[in-house]
């Protein structure tokens, strides 16, 4: 094989692996399609209180951006259908529904709501039962950044999490301040992590407080050049919240990763304890 072939090969591998890994980047990033088929009238209801109800579920779950919802004749076609019924028992108004995967016909889950009248029935639960078991995009996928102002200058965090649960440690500054004396050593390293996310945002009562999430986390890490200690990062149950519709930022808001100690002397951290907490997002 002469040089120019062998050449070309490496060029046709590099292009293979690459397109395989765009491929499996889109997949965890696209946005699955439910079809919302006309609710019907049960006991008790009428078939103008199933189409209030089919258009409160249509208009619940378009406002998320985080499903494709299709209706009409183009319910059907949709990766996953949803069967709904309005009935009515001892004066509360009852729906229901079932979400079937429409390539094998298997039922996923069931849903259910109720209020005195239509308007007061949770549509924003029932859509969040509905799609239980929808696979929604991975929004941590990506290169992050978190930045800390210390009395030494800054820490850094730079982690990108890819596809397979895989997470590349780009830069991962871990300090300690004593006295008048401070270590910062800047640690590189390679972890795992599992994502967990929500249709909409989820409250959860941690530690007695009641807290919003977008997605529940766990992240394990091995790290080289860092102080002893963090050489193992090691957190489950981390709740993340996304600061914004373009998911371009996250705040960890019950959990954080380590990073530092604070012993003594003057600091911006009131605390001995110093994590990462808040990441943007820069790739």
């Amino acid at each position: 094989m002469g040089f120019q072939e062998f050449n070309n090969m490496k060029k046709s591998v590099f292009v293979f692996i690459f397109f395989i890994f765009a491929l499996s980047v889109w997949a965890q990033q696209r946005l699955s399609t439910v079809g919302v088929l006309p609710f019907t009238a049960g006991a008790g209801s009428n078939a103008a209180e199933a189409a209030t109800a089919t258009a409160l579920v249509i208009a619940e779950m378009n406002s998320w951006g985080s499903v494709t919802v299709l209706s009409g004749d183009d319910a059907k076609t949709a990766e996953y259908l949803v069967n709904g019924q309005v009935s009515k028992q001892n004066n509360r108004t009852i729906v229901t529904a079932t979400t079937t995967l429409r390539s094998t016909g298997r039922s996923l889950n069931n849903s259910r709501s109720e209020g005195s009248t239509m308007n007061t029935v949770s549509f924003e639960d029932f859509c969040a039962q509905i799609a239980a078991n929808v696979p929604l995009p991975n929004y941590l996928l990506g290169r992050w950044r978190s930045s800390l102002t210390t009395s030494d200058g800054p820490v850094t965090c730079i982690l990108e999490f890819r596809t397979g649960g895989v997470v590349s440690v780009i830069q991962y500054d871990t300090w300690e301040h004593k006295g008048t004396n401070s270590l910062k050593y800047q640690g590189i390293g390679s972890g795992t992590y599992t994502y967990a996310g929500y249709a909409v945002p989820r409250t959860v009562t941690v530690g007695g407080r009641q807290i919003q999430s977008n997605a529940t986390v766990g992240i394990n890490l091995t790290l080289e050049d860092a102080l002893p200690k963090y050489e193992k990062v090691s957190v489950a149950g981390l709740r993340v919240l996304f600061d914004d519709d373009s998911k371009s930022s996250f705040q960890l808001v019950s959990g954080s990763l380590p990073c530092g100690d604070n012993l003594g002397g003057t600091s911006i951290y009131p605390t001995q304890d110093v994590y990462y907490t808040r990441f943007t997002k820069i790739q």
